[in-house]
């Protein structure tokens, strides 16, 4: 090979390169990391609604787990 070939093909890997980093999708603003850490959740898991439950006196225990109440989390 000769050096005009290398230079030519160095020049087109950099131009590759370049292009498959401007092709990632950009994310959504509620999606990122910073809004999970510290955000608000308004799901909750089985665990943390029997509990919720329990500490307004909805629950009882040797209650079924299943069918549980519509919580919502305190704010």
């Amino acid at each position: 090979m000769d050096a005009k070939h290398v230079r030519n093909t160095l020049r087109f890997r950099a131009k590759v390169v370049k292009n498959v980093r401007n092709q990632f999708m950009s994310q959504h603003r509620s999606l990122r990391a910073i809004a999970t850490v510290g955000g608000k959740r308004n799901v909750l898991k089985r665990f943390e609604r029997v509990g919720l439950l329990k500490k307004r006196g909805q629950w009882k225990d040797g209650e079924r787990i299943t069918g549980l109440l519509k919580t919502k989390p305190d704010a």
